[in-house]
């Protein structure tokens, strides 16, 4: 699959809102393909991005129910609450990025140059230090912890921004984000709500969303 990101000169305000004028300069994505395992919720979930030279910026939108958060630190496993991911590999540089946000705004990011599983994680990745991922940006419209789960149909938003700068300490220089294709996946998940899922944008071989063979193509235009 392939997914436009069209170039804006307009930073997106920080307040979650899918439907600011800003988001409008975007293409919609929608992840559709739900791996046998999940059961009977099936969360409606999609996603714009948008970018200038040096910046990523992205928003999800979820109608989801039994949304549940508990992890609230950074590099914490917010893919067992309710989560959406961007995993990407930029056009320069050996591995890809998995940024994993929750609900409640937590996220962990790492970069993964051999996704083989070892029992401290990967075969070849490192974490992102602190003051790191303290340049990227997390918000979403929720409260930072949601427990207990709530059961209703609830609607919730995760916007982000990803500067080059920070990209750059592991991939090498990326010039201007511009006339470049990279890969990507976008996913939702939720293992430990009372009603686990998996969704992805482009389709994955089985439940490891760690497969960059899987991952489709964004264009920054």
């Amino acid at each position: 699959m392939k997914y436009r990101v069209n170039q804006t000169t307009l930073v997106p305000e920080w307040k979650a809102d899918w439907e600011d004028a800003v988001w409008s300069q975007a293409e919609t994505g929608t992840l559709t393909h739900i791996r046998p395992e999940t059961g009977d919720h099936i969360p409606d979930t999609r996603f714009r991005l948008l970018h200038n030279d040096r910046n990523i910026y992205g928003i999800f939108q979820v109608r989801d129910r039994y949304v549940r958060v508990i992890e609230t630190e950074f590099q914490a496993g917010v893919c067992k609450d309710s989560c959406v991911e961007f995993f990407f590999q930029p056009h320069r540089g050996s591995g890809y990025f998995n940024l994993e946000m929750n609900a409640g705004g937590a996220f962990l990011i790492y970069y993964v140059r051999d996704h083989r599983r070892r029992e401290d994680g990967f075969a070849d990745f490192s974490k992102l230090l602190p003051e790191e991922g303290a340049q990227i940006k997390v918000v979403t419209n929720m409260p930072r912890v949601i427990e207990p789960e709530i059961t209703t149909p609830t609607t919730w938003v995760a916007q982000f921004a990803l500067p080059a700068e920070v990209l750059e300490k592991y991939t090498g220089k990326l010039d201007n984000l511009k006339a470049v294709t990279w890969k990507a996946n976008f996913y939702k998940c939720g293992d430990h709500t009372s009603h686990p899922h998996w969704i992805a944008w482009n389709p994955i071989t089985q439940t490891n969303y760690h497969l960059p063979e899987c991952f489709g193509k964004i264009e920054l235009e």
